[in-house]
């Protein structure tokens, strides 16, 4: 179990709230902290004299905010350990990409380090913005709260985002779907016939492959070249392999991590448009920028052909569960049709949270993206100290590391381990296999984890190469 320091608490608290009693003010920050993963769950808290000491609050008023933490379900109380911080119900265990491995992330209970998802936490603040949205939804409780297209705030919400980034969007061409990959789904059903070709990257993600599968789709492949997505190759590709749409991932490929610039993405977009071809263009980490903000447009705003594929999962929280579609004029009531095949519209409370997001401004927090930044260069460093034959790529965005391994192995390490969960190279290979050269290593955990992971992850390897 862990322990935070008075001192450390008093930096993550911040100033009081002087519109609030003062129990009630560290009762709501205490809750916010651990409800956003901020404070782990099973952390003992500062005892009530250190909390007053550093707090300068009242012992009264550090009683009463831990009591009022007890009642509610966020602490307990433990011999020997004084008030421990707790999730209401325990931590759920959420489920793991990408999905071929065959699994939904570890057993309850279990210490196995999950690598094989690339997500972060929720950001501080949530859970206030969930508690604002509430205040929000009696207005829509009074309808049969069904928008299969979205919620009108949260359409104009995107549709100013995207111009903003300088590809002007009205809010008709926004659709909301439950995620990014109901967003590919969609954007298949509504462009694919069955049996028809979709070229993609390899390695790619993989789930968004399976997504386009599922709907009768054949993949035929293009590799990526060391330095990213090879324009030359995918021309070939588009002239030769004679796809009917393309998966696209320009802004921090997952896994890769690499961004396209302006000219390359112009001439991308030139070359689908020779093609015939649709472009489906993910841009779920389009957000994820580590060292500077990148000074790029959609690639959408090199034609008017391509449809934009976005979610929240990555930039915002994944238990949000939303992604949208940003359809060119032509194909809005194609997507649409497509879209409404699926399901009827997603819940209005988690629309109503991120369209307050998106209209504020808020992406990735500055503290995640210092976090990721710091996990990042860490990982890199660890690797080259523990295992120095790997070669590991320094995204300057994204959730993970692409690491060239001296051996194709990687499939055999990721049976080897017992305590950490990988997802080998080939999981993301458009055909399956291959890639045995590569590992991807996602750096988007607690840092506690990460400090478990590579030393068994050496070890194996280690024990493999041999």
């Amino acid at each position: 179990m862990g322990r935070i320091t008075a001192l450390s608490l008093a930096r993550m608290l911040g100033e009081a709230d002087p519109s609030l009693p003062a129990y009630r003010w560290l009762f709501l920050a205490l809750r916010s902290l651990i409800a956003n993963g901020r404070i782990l769950h099973g952390t003992a808290l500062p005892s009530e004299r250190e909390a007053v000491a550093a707090l300068g609050l009242s012992r009264t008023t550090v009683s009463r905010a831990y009591a009022e933490l007890r009642d509610c379900g966020y602490a307990s109380s433990r011999r020997g350990s004084g008030t421990v911080a707790q999730l209401p119900g325990g931590p759920a265990a959420g489920g793991a990409e990408p999905l071929p491995l065959g699994g939904f992330g570890p057993a309850p209970g279990s210490a196995v380090v999950d690598l094989t998802c690339a997500a972060p936490n929720a950001p501080a603040g949530m859970l206030a913005e969930f508690e604002r949205a509430l205040d929000q939804l009696p207005r829509y409780a009074a309808t049969m709260g069904y928008y299969p297209l979205g919620i009108e705030p949260l359409r104009v919400a995107l549709a100013e985002y995207y111009t903003r980034r300088g590809l002007p969007t009205s809010p008709e061409q926004m659709i909301v779907t439950s995620g990014a990959l109901s967003s590919v789904a969609a954007a298949g059903r509504a462009v694919l016939g069955r049996g028809q070709k979709v070229l993609a990257e390899t390695p790619t993600y993989p789930n968004s492959l399976l997504a386009l599968k599922a709907h009768g789709a054949r993949t035929i492949a293009v590799p990526i070249g060391p330095q990213g997505s090879d324009l030359e190759q995918i021309a070939g590709a588009l002239r030769e392999g004679s796809p009917a749409a393309m998966l696209c991932l320009p802004d921090f490929h997952n896994p890769v991590g690499t961004l396209l610039d302006d000219a390359g993405r112009q001439r991308w977009a030139a070359e689908l448009d020779r093609a015939s071809v649709v472009g489906i263009i993910d841009e779920t980490c389009a957000e994820l920028w580590l060292d500077q903000a990148p000074q790029v447009l959609p690639m959408a705003a090199h034609s008017a052909n391509l449809i934009t594929v976005g979610s929240a999962s990555k930039s915002h929280w994944g238990g949000l569960r939303l992604g949208w579609l940003r359809a060119p004029r032509h194909l809005v009531a194609a997507l649409a049709r497509a879209r409404m095949s699926m399901d009827l519209g997603a819940p209005v409370l988690e629309q109503l949270v991120l369209a307050n997001l998106l209209t504020s401004g808020k992406s990735l927090s500055d503290t995640t993206r210092a976090t990721l930044r710091g996990n990042r260069d860490w990982m890199i460093g660890e690797l080259g100290r523990i295992l120095p034959d790997w070669e590991p790529n320094r995204p300057a965005g994204g959730l993970s590391l692409w690491c060239h391994l001296p051996q194709p192995r990687s499939t055999a390490l990721a049976r080897r381990l017992k305590s950490v969960l990988l997802a080998p190279g080939s999981t993301f290979a458009v055909e399956g296999h291959g890639l045995e050269h590569y590992m991807r290593l996602p750096f988007a955990q607690e840092r506690a984890q990460l400090e478990l992971a590579l030393p068994a992850i050496a070890a194996a390897w280690n024990q493999v190469a041999r």
